[in-house]
This record gives structure tokens, sequence and C-alpha cells, in this order.
């Protein structure tokens, strides 16, 4: 996958890209995970994915779905014993999976721009649990009635953290580590601290005009159900695989994970926790992304060809052109 070097160079990616399927299989890397000890990445270093996580909550939710403890259309005041004074009743799982529940977010992009200046707030290395999130959200006000539009929202999957603890009666990075990860064979994934990192583990970098800093006191100290999940790009591809091949959920449920839901645009739509590119009324490819400071990701499985793409950056950008590239090369 050489042929990748002259766009990486351009926007300066620093990661990897894993392609798997019938038009293409390899893995491509440029840059370093540890820029000071010029470490390179392979197969297995673990990457920090941002909101690309948000998938792994809504197999979460789907499997206790599966298991009969929670519907879809199960209001959150009946699965949560705690209090969101100012929340709409009529609030269901299904409109936080898709983020159409109205409810405020812990980082309103209106209102803010740098996500570094929300932890003057809160310090990032208190907040280890969904439960830490809580202040910064629990007793605001609505912005519109659930089911009224599409509004991205971070904090609608930390509150499905929550759900996921209390009818599991587990951690919600246990029940993930169980019901997803060890499933799919993803033996690199966890929801690591970053106080306690293991190896091979790609460090994030933001880039200023002196160089680069590590993105350590950018982001909480450990990632949940929003997003902050480290995996390998071949974890990713297993996890592609063992969604598909029906190893994580039944058919029936996979099949509304999987549903358009929501209309976002002309070519895009959102189901549970994974986004849709459409051509010609047909589903082009179901993808995930995410983007933190010194972190982006991209994901994307084909159902036509079957076919994997994951790209990592411990960058801000990046993995955008060179799934681009990639598509622009099977033509």
């Amino acid at each position: 996958m050489n042929w990748l070097k002259e766009t990486a160079a351009k926007v300066d990616f620093s990661g990897a890209a894993y392609v798997e399927g019938v038009h293409e299989q390899g893995f491509f890397q440029s840059g370093y995970r540890n820029k000071q000890e010029k470490l390179l990445f392979d197969e297995h270093t673990r990457f920090g994915i941002a909101s690309g996580a948000k998938i792994f909550t809504a197999v979460a939710i789907a499997k206790l779905v599966e298991q009969g403890k929670l519907t879809f259309s199960k209001r959150l005041r009946d699965c949560l014993a705690m209090e969101f004074p100012n929340f709409h009743s009529d609030i269901t799982i299904h409109h936080l999976l898709t983020h159409t529940s109205g409810m405020p977010d812990y980082f309103e992009e209106e209102e803010m721009d740098d996500f570094e200046a929300l932890w003057e707030q809160l310090p990032m290395y208190r907040v280890r649990s969904g439960s830490d999130f809580l202040s910064l959200f629990q007793e605001k006000p609505m912005k519109f009635l659930p089911g009224d539009r599409f509004y991205y929202n971070n904090a609608a999957f930390i509150v499905l953290g929550l759900v996921v603890e209390e009818l599991s009666g587990d951690s919600f990075a246990a029940f993930v580590q169980k019901h997803i990860f060890d499933s799919a064979g993803m033996t690199d994934a966890g929801y690591f601290s970053f106080d306690k990192l293991p190896g091979n583990t790609a460090i994030g970098y933001i880039k200023e005009e002196d160089g680069y800093r590590s993105n350590i006191y950018a982001l909480p100290v450990k990632g949940g159900a929003d997003g902050g999940v480290y995996v390998s790009v071949i974890d990713m591809a297993r996890f592609w695989d063992a969604l598909f091949q029906h190893k994580l959920l039944a058919a029936e449920i996979t099949e509304k994970l999987l549903h358009p839901h929501m209309e976002v645009d002309k070519e895009s739509a959102y189901g549970y926790g994974i986004w849709m590119k459409k051509s010609a009324n047909k589903i082009k490819k179901y993808y995930v992304i995410g983007f933190d400071p010194g972190v982006s990701f991209h994901s994307a499985y084909y159902p036509e060809a079957g076919q994997k793409v994951v790209v990592s950056s411990n960058h801000d950008s990046g993995p955008y052109y060179i799934v681009q590239d990639i598509e622009k090369h099977w033509g």
C-alpha cells in the first residue's frame, strides 16, 4: 500500500491504515507512535478512537435488549434511578442512540470551541467513569423535544453507559470487554487510563507553532461510553467481521442497529451509534468516525464487497484523506 505515501506526506498523516477484502489487503504506516523515541506503528498498535467507540456502546445496549433486560422504546426515567430534573419524561433509549433526545450535552459546540477548556470546570484527571460527567449536564435544560431533530450528543452516550451499568451490574468497561472485545477476538482493545497505558500504544499529539505536545492534559484520564477506547487496526477489522457475521448479536437485533433511523442529509444516515453513506437508495458503506485533540479515526465496512477499512491517527486529522484515497484507488 505504498501508493498512500504521497497523500500521507501531503496531509502530515501519522498513524496506520489497514485494508482487508476483495479489492485490496494490506497495512500502511506513516510517522511515529512515540515521536521522542521514534517508535513505529504496527498492526497491533493501540490507538484512541474518540467517538468511533460509540458503536460499542450501541452494541452493548443492543445486547441488553437481546437479553430481555431492555427495549429500544423504553423511557430513560424507567431505566435509571438517578434524577435528571429538567429532562423530558418521554426520552427513550432510541432517542439517546440516534442523537434525537433533545437533552443537553456536556460540551456544547454552539457555546464553546475549545474542548480543553472544559477541564477548567472539572479536572480531567478526576474523570474516570460516566458518573463523573454528570455535574456537567445533569441539571441543564432541554434543547428541544425528544424526536424533534438530529443533534449530535456525547452526553446521551454517557447516559447509555450508565444504563448498561445499572441493568447489567457490571462496570461499562467490563461489560464491553466480555460481550464485544472477547467475543470478537479484539485482543488489543480496552478502556485504558492515561496513567496506565499498556505497551505499543500510540501517544496522541497536538500540533503547535513550535512542534507537538502530547494530549495527556486535553482528554479525560479514562474513556467511556461516549468515546476514548483504545483499539488496534486489526481489532477494528475483527469487530466488523463479528458484527456482520452475527457473533455479537442475533441477526434481528443487528438489523435494528444498522437500520438508517435518521436521515441526516441526502447521502448520509445514522443508525444506532453508526453512520451510513447511501447511493441510489442502497447503503454504500457503514462507518464510524472519531475526533479528539491528538486523535482522529475513520473505519468503514462496504457491504457489497465485504471490504473493511480502518485508519487510525495520533494527530488531529488525516484519516479522512487516507480513506478517500483508498476509495479512489478502488475506482
